[in-house]
């Protein structure tokens, strides 16, 4: 006799779930915003078995009905309405490794915020990086992206990892992270996205992910995207992936690698080069 199917439902875990939310509330940081203090009280209801997800993303509708001008804006409704649908993926059964995919979690993090939702952008974009000096990185022609995806999910999708060591393991990550985040294929959302996709992919996968790295480092996360997507051949600056591995290595395989924001700053490297071309001369 055949087993009947089953509804997907919460998990009751409380650890689990507030490593959830510690993760879903720390990635707002990568665009600036700040879950209120309201969402970390539906946050610890819900951790508590109080409230479900869908109760909480009603109660906060219901909230920012009225919604202040310091809650535009901070972009309070942003901050908190992503978090909660962060969690509610993080907690469901995953995604296909397939590019619509991408759209579909976009879609579902910035309904009723963004116009654009689940739609790849229709023009070029650039962004100012601080830790770049202001420069930015060159993202991918918006003609190019549905190619440029496809063939990187397929590149993905056609390579085992059966046989890779640790090492080979957290370069592949590395890699295949950065070339979607690279893309940019969205207007405004595209590094929640991908971390989001990317943690549905390696739980899909199997692996452990310490949900606390995304709490503590997302925008030591960016930053290190920013870096491996980024070159000045004049200065010799070249695109390194090192930063990212170092954090996926933290997050996956228990690593203890020291990662400051500090440490990726151009500026930095820059100075470096200058005193190594000026001590040349003498």
């Amino acid at each position: 006799m055949s087993q009947e199917y089953q509804i997907y439902g919460e998990t009751t875990d409380k650890a689990v779930k507030e490593s959830y939310w510690n993760a879903a509330k720390g990635l707002q940081k990568v665009d600036g915003l700040k879950p209120t203090k309201y969402l970390s009280d539906l946050a610890e209801s819900n951790i508590e078995g109080k409230l479900t997800y869908q109760q909480v993303e009603k109660l906060l509708y219901e909230h920012y009905e009225n919604e202040t001008a310091e809650d535009t804006e901070n972009r309070n409704k942003e901050a908190d309405l992503v978090s909660a649908r962060i969690v509610h993926i993080l907690d469901g059964p995953g995604y296909p490794l397939k590019v619509t995919s991408l759209k579909a979690i976009h879609r579902e993090l910035f309904k009723d915020i963004y116009d654009c939702a689940g739609q790849f952008r229709k023009v070029n974009i650039y962004k100012s990086e601080p830790i770049l000096n202001g420069d930015t990185v060159k993202y991918t022609n918006y003609t190019a992206l549905e190619e440029t995806l496809e063939y990187d999910f397929d590149t993905e999708k056609n390579k085992s990892y059966e046989e890779l060591t640790g090492d080979k393991v957290i370069r592949r990550i590395s890699a295949f992270t950065s070339a979607i985040w690279q893309a940019h294929p969205f207007m405004e959302g595209n590094t929640r996205t991908t971390a989001v996709f990317m943690e549905c992919y390696l739980n899909n996968m199997g692996f452990h992910v310490d949900n606390a790295m995304f709490k503590d480092y997302s925008l030591y996360f960016r930053n290190a995207l920013v870096r491996a997507n980024f070159a000045d051949y004049k200065n010799r600056i070249i695109e390194t992936s090192l930063f990212l591995e170092h954090f996926y290595e933290n997050l996956l395989m228990g690593g203890e690698y020291r990662l400051s924001n500090r440490d990726l700053i151009l500026k930095n490297v820059l100075n470096q080069f200058e005193s190594v071309k000026q001590s040349n001369l003498i």
